[in-house]
């Protein structure tokens, strides 16, 4: 089988990780060179369906890559989390619309040739345990506490693209659980493509329960405005600012749903007072002021500590700040967390949302994707086949420099792409 692989070896990361450092960006293609941490293969494994009731196999018809995929193409992960993901070699690809190919014993809503989109997410139910932790038992089976134990789905990881036996999305088969496929009809494979990911945003925007008029979405790439969207949808009335760090993004923040779009940086802060009202304040030997009245939400979907520090000063005191972005370990000045008494919230798989009466984040999402004036046509700006995955990330990791929002890959060209 077709797939590129990931090889997580100490040598092959510490490699890939080193030469990120070189001067003059010498070693920026380094993960996807000899030596590094993905490559292609033509002998995968084709995944086999375990020996239990309601596995399907899939044959990816669109995959995307994410930012934690072009992470893992530069060696930046968090070693801290490395311990749900206990496999050496994985193959990546979560986000990603699918045909069955193969029904397993017990299939009862699926049937070969189904399109569908797939919650990649693996808790207890798929992994065979009885009785299941206490996050599934309590309906939060995207926070499982076994994880790291593959059970009957040979998964040794939390999600689908990042195990070696079930597969991944940058592959010619995957398999799944029937309960984690959503049939799609004929949803346009560029809007299916999205599930994933608008299931993340649409987890991030509902964490803050609508207590107040303003709003920040920090990062203009595929998840900001995907929450852009999704916030928009959940209240329509609200005050939306994204802080871009350029004309492209600033752009598409408009088309997905925003008020406005404002400078990024300590620029901001002096935006949002002009804008939006409230006093700026001014601290000894620090770059970044302090919005005072400043906005009721702040979702960062960047995940750097300036833009961490920055979400702090400019949500008010009892707001919160949704930290959506790229997890790690940050250096951040946290007094504001104190004397503001914010609620800081991370989030990043989606799951069961009590606010649609436990119905999965994906399942909400697919019937969005579904409405044609869910303002996401376009966010799939690239498409390229799997042979050409080395330019596919090279494109996914410019970003606005190749004007790129989610860049995507097909793993089988034979089969045809709905929509345009």
């Amino acid at each position: 089988m077709r797939a590129v692989l990931a090889d997580l070896s100490t040598q092959r990361y510490l490699l890939t990780a080193a030469a990120q450092k070189l001067p003059r960006g010498a070693g920026k293609n380094a993960g996807w060179s000899r030596g590094g941490v993905l490559r292609l293969t033509e002998e995968a494994i084709d995944p086999k369906l375990p020996h239990a009731l309601g596995w399907v196999r899939l044959r990816p018809e669109l995959s995307a890559i994410c930012g934690s995929d072009v992470g893992l193409a530069h060696a930046k992960l968090s070693m801290v989390l490395s311990a749900y993901y206990i496999e050496s070699q994985q193959i990546p690809g979560h986000e990603f619309v699918a045909v069955v190919d193969q029904t397993g014993p017990g299939v009862t809503r699926l049937k070969e040739g189904d399109r569908v989109a797939v919650d990649v997410v693996i808790s207890c139910a798929q992994r065979g345990f009885s009785p299941v932790c206490r996050n599934c038992a309590a309906g939060m089976p995207n926070v499982c506490e076994r994880f790291d134990q593959p059970g009957l789905s040979g998964c040794g990881a939390p999600s689908l693209g990042f195990a070696l036996v079930p597969g991944g999305g940058w592959a010619e088969m995957v398999i799944a659980h029937e309960s984690q496929c959503f049939p799609i009809g004929k949803m346009p494979s560029k809007r299916a493509v999205l599930t994933e990911p608008a299931s993340v945003a649409l987890h991030a925007a509902l964490h803050w329960q609508g207590n107040g008029e303003r709003a920040v979405v920090i990062g203009p790439g595929a998840i900001g405005l995907l929450t852009v969207a999704a916030l928009r949808r959940l209240h329509p009335d609200l005050d939306i600012a994204v802080l871009s760090p350029n004309e492209f993004g600033s752009d598409w923040a408009m088309k997905v749903g925003a008020n406005r779009a404002l400078p990024s940086g300590p620029a901001a802060v002096e935006a949002l007072a002009a804008e939006g009202g409230g006093r700026v304040l001014r601290p000894r030997m620090t770059k970044i002021p302090l919005l005072e009245q400043g906005v009721d939400l702040v979702v960062d979907c960047v995940g750097t500590p300036d833009t961490i520090d920055l979400g702090m000063h400019i949500v008010r005191p009892k707001g919160m700040l949704v930290l959506a972005g790229t997890a790690g370990r940050q250096e951040v000045n946290w007094s504001l967390v104190w004397k503001r008494e914010l609620t800081v919230q991370g989030t990043t798989d989606p799951g069961p949302e009590p606010k649609f009466g436990g119905k999965r984040t994906s399942e909400q999402m697919v019937e969005w994707l579904g409405d044609p004036s869910y303002p996401v046509d376009g966010l799939v700006t690239h498409v390229f086949d799997l042979t050409e995955w080395k330019p596919a990330i090279e494109t996914a990791s410019k970003g606005p420099g190749a004007s790129a929002v989610r860049v995507a890959m097909r793993p089988n060209p034979d089969l045809q792409l709905v929509g345009n």
